[in-house]
Order: structure tokens, then C-alpha cells, then sequence
């Protein structure tokens, strides 16, 4: 295996591991981002109430997204196996 080829799985290993959180964490992002205003705005400070939410948030984009995910990981496990097979 050269140091290029090396280098370029490990740029898209990375580049996955953002593709596949990025949704997950933006999503938090927002919700936590709007409950605090809500928080700070009412002046309740119940712990469940920016836990439950984000939970929920984030379990329906995995929903929606969870089939995109997986395959996006099962095509880069089968492009690291041929490299793997092919001796790199």
C-alpha cells in the first residue's frame, strides 16, 4: 500500500464518519439551540425538557435517514475489503 492510497482512504474514512454524524449532530444542534431560548424565555430549567426532545429529534432523522447511512457504510466496508483483496 503507497502512502497515497493510504492517505486517500483515511481522508474518506473521515469524510464518512462527517457524512454520517453531520445530520445527527446539526439536528441536536437546532433543537437544543431552540429549547434554551425557550428555556431562558419562560424560565423553566426541567432537565427532561431538552433531553426528551433532542432524543426524539434524533431517533426520527435516524429513521429517515438510517437506510442512507447504512448503505453509504456497507459501500465503503465492500470498497475497503476489494483493497484489502487486491493487495492495495
Amino acid at each position: 500500500m503507497t502512502t497515497e492510497l493510504a492517505l486517500d482512504t483515511l481522508r474518506q474514512t473521515f469524510q464518512l464518519a462527517l457524512e454520517i454524524a453531520l445530520p445527527l449532530l446539526l439536528i441536536s444542534m437546532i433543537v437544543g439551540i431552540v429549547l434554551a431560548i425557550f428555556s431562558a424565555a419562560t424560565s423553566i430549567s426541567e432537565q427532561t425538557l431538552t433531553f426528551v426532545p433532542k432524543l426524539l429529534s434524533i431517533l426520527t432523522v435516524l429513521a429517515l435517514l438510517g437506510s442512507t447511512i447504512l448503505v453509504k457504510m456497507q459501500e465503503f466496508t465492500i470498497e475497503i475489503f476489494h483493497l484489502i483483496a487486491s493487495g492495495g
